[in-house]
């Protein structure tokens, strides 16, 4: 005799119409949760110390990805087993992977990113668009940055394109959020990082800058809006303007591919022989 179906979540209840919700910003911080969806960002969120709190699943999806739910449970998240139907309904994506999880804000004061004394770090400054702001949070990380700052008037982290974006990054480094760049250049200048405003017309060239050796040192790289960049005002507060090379025939680059070219940039070149300066070295 097959054993009864697992007993799903109704559409109506409560807890569906609230994870629905977060898919807009107010509610969002109203209640400082925000979406994870597929089981790559589930997986992350459940390792993420006392991240997730709920995860809805298929009754498929949870058969295979039976250990991402174990996770879950074992991080103490509450698991609802849900048709498609709810999780279509939750899920902001065309064709939702059958996992959707409610997890808890993991941005991280600025003041405490300064006190770890970073050496490398991605600020986004007037980012608008949330798959860009995600793309560059997924580069930082994997070029082995130690923090991202979101200025106020960026994206928000927690847009659902965002946290896909980031494919699990969000989950592997300290973010700030909502710092205004005057605060974030001149903090990071106070902790003794160079910071290097990326713009198609900096003076400064980014191979001249490897070639001069310049670049071994603590580094934060401030990136602008996709479509204007830097306004100069923002740009006069860095130590100095940096342009990627176009030694094509390409206009110009988008932000993420800037974004990578820099930040690889400054991780060779601190992990070249010497390493990075500790910037508590006299």
């Amino acid at each position: 005799m097959r054993p009864p179906a697992p007993e799903l979540i109704s559409p109506r209840s409560q807890r569906v119409l609230a994870a629905r919700r977060l898919a807009k910003r107010n509610f969002r911080g109203k209640e400082r949760l925000f979406l994870a969806e597929g089981p790559q960002a589930v997986r992350e969120a459940a390792a993420y110390d006392d991240t997730l709190v709920e995860l809805f699943a298929t009754v498929e999806a949870a058969e295979r990805y039976a250990d991402i739910v174990g996770e879950a449970r074992t991080a103490g998240a509450r698991v609802h087993l849900a048709d498609e139907q709810v999780i279509a309904d939750i899920s902001t994506t065309v064709t939702p992977q059958g996992l959707v999880g409610v997890c808890r804000f993991v941005d991280t004061p600025f003041e405490d990113i300064l006190a770890a004394r970073p050496k490398l770090v991605a600020v986004l400054a007037h980012v608008r668009d949330p798959g860009n702001a995600g793309t560059v949070l997924r580069c930082a990380d994997a070029a082995g940055a130690e923090a991202v700052v979101l200025t106020d008037a960026s994206v928000d982290l927690y847009n659902p394109k965002a946290v896909r974006a980031s494919v699990g990054s969000l989950f592997h480094l300290p973010v700030a959020v909502g710092v205004p760049v005057e605060r974030a250049v001149a903090g990071l200048g106070d902790a003794g990082v160079r910071v290097l405003a990326a713009d198609g017309a900096g003076d400064h060239d980014l191979d001249a800058e490897l070639d001069e050796n310049a670049m071994g040192g603590p580094t934060a790289w401030v990136f602008g809006n996709e479509a204007w960049g830097l306004p100069e005002e923002t740009r006069a507060l860095a130590d100095a303007v940096v342009r990627v090379p176009i030694h094509g025939k390409a206009e110009s680059l988008n932000l993420a591919t800037a974004a990578a070219v820099c930040l690889y940039a400054s991780a060779r070149a601190q992990r070249a022989s010497g390493g990075c300066r500790s910037v508590t070295e006299s």
